[in-house]
């Protein structure tokens, strides 16, 4: 049967299906990171609360996680190009309709809807990626990765700016549906204009039964974790330090702006060889380095501190997509692989900022879940062990 998204051979074609990859990867991550420099003038405005705050990434990430379950069987019933495009769509509407959200349970809508848009985006993506480059998926989810890392650094730092020009958060949160405009009319353009169900998509159900899909889902769950926690409480946490809101979001960009570099290089740095253990444990080496110095040293060097945090982040989460669509060669299974790792991942990694947000309520300061996460670190590096490329087969033989 004929795929619905067949692979690109153009050369002209190729060059434009990278653009929309980095295009709606711009687009996943704004909506997350953007709140977090903004907290203070939220509170001010609709009385939100800490752990009310917590929910604007909690939610979306939670429904990245439940979207993720669901959207190998919607995509057989529906097709890839529908849910794109659907997604897409839904992404958009989400952000402009910040600009009318006067309240907190308002905003928290909105949260909702960005989170549903980007779980299909998210989930689809890796498989339709390994489906058009089958010979560089390593360079090519590099530059997805840095793209999707890379609109977040867009969102820290432009945001607090726009409030800076316009004197509106609402508006410097809803101007974030253009860009998702523009990705939705690209994928229109490209995606092939068959409608109809792709009923070669793998199901989710046979994966679910690999004990290596769960490990899978930890390991993406507990890393994300931490990128939640920081997106949702790294400017707060300075502003406690009396940071303003435009320059402890300066301090958010740069982070993301080095998960961006570390998500395009670390992969190409990985694609010599098949194992990419020693590459993700260099790259949770450095999470646990800047989790111990926001812990115990936040003054010394914030900048610094940011950078090796972004390090890390960006590249133990490219190279977890990476490993996950290793482990299977045919791109529908990986591509459900990939989509049940980060909805599961994504269900755990939404707790985190929830929990920060109570831990700081109890000890009345950060450095506590800073430490969280770092033990959470160390147990993932313990856990990649066993991602050793020879065991892929055996590891996912049912689904062979």
């Amino acid at each position: 049967m004929q795929s619905e998204v067949a692979p690109t051979r153009s050369r002209t074609l190729q060059v434009a299906w990278l653009a929309m990859v980095v295009l709606i990867g711009l687009n996943l991550r704004p909506f997350l990171t953007g709140v977090g420099p903004l907290t203070s003038a939220i509170q001010d405005e609709i009385g939100l609360d800490n752990r009310g705050i917590a929910w604007l990434t909690l939610l979306p990430m939670l429904l990245m996680g439940i979207g993720g379950f669901f959207a190998s069987s919607v995509q057989r019933m529906l097709g890839a190009r529908n849910i794109l495009l659907g997604a897409l769509a839904v992404l958009a509407i989400g952000s402009a309709l910040r600009l009318v959200a006067v309240s907190g349970t308002w905003l928290i809508a909105t949260a909702a809807l960005c989170g549903i848009g980007a779980a299909f985006i998210q989930a689809l993506l890796p498989g339709l990626i390994k489906q058009q480059f089958p010979y560089r998926i390593a360079p090519v989810m590099g530059l997805y990765s840095a793209a999707l890392l890379a609109g977040g650094a867009l969102g820290a730092q432009l945001t607090p700016l726009s409030v800076t020009w316009s004197g509106n958060w609402h508006q410097a949160l809803a101007w974030w549906s253009l860009p998702a405009i523009l990705a939705l009319l690209l994928s229109a353009q490209l995606l092939s204009r068959q409608t109809g169900p792709d009923k070669q998509a793998m199901p989710s159900l046979m994966l679910l039964g690999r004990p290596r899909t769960w490990l899978l889902m930890i390991c993406f769950g507990l890393v994300n974790g931490g990128y939640a926690s920081l997106v949702a409480w790294l400017a707060p946490f300075y502003q406690t330090h009396g940071w303003s809101s435009e320059h402890s979001g300066s301090l958010v960009a740069v982070m993301a702006l080095a998960q961006a570099v570390a998500a395009l290089l670390l992969p190409l740095l990985a694609a010599r060889r098949r194992d990419r253990r020693p590459w993700l444990w260099l790259s949770l080496g450095l999470q646990a380095l800047s989790f111990i110095a926001f812990a115990f040293f936040p003054d010394l060097a914030p900048y610094t501190w940011a950078m090796l945090s972004g390090v890390g982040l960006g590249g133990s989460f490219s190279l977890s997509l990476i490993v996950a669509l290793d482990h299977l060669p045919d791109p529908r299974q990986a591509g459900a692989l990939s989509a049940l790792m980060q909805a599961g991942g994504f269900l755990i990694a939404a707790i985190a900022p929830w929990l920060t947000a109570i831990i700081y309520d109890f000890s009345g300061g950060f450095a506590a879940s800073w430490l969280m996460h770092l033990a959470c670190v160390i147990l993932v590096v313990s856990l990649t062990i066993q991602f050793a490329p020879e065991r892929y087969a055996s590891a996912m033989s049912m689904a062979e």
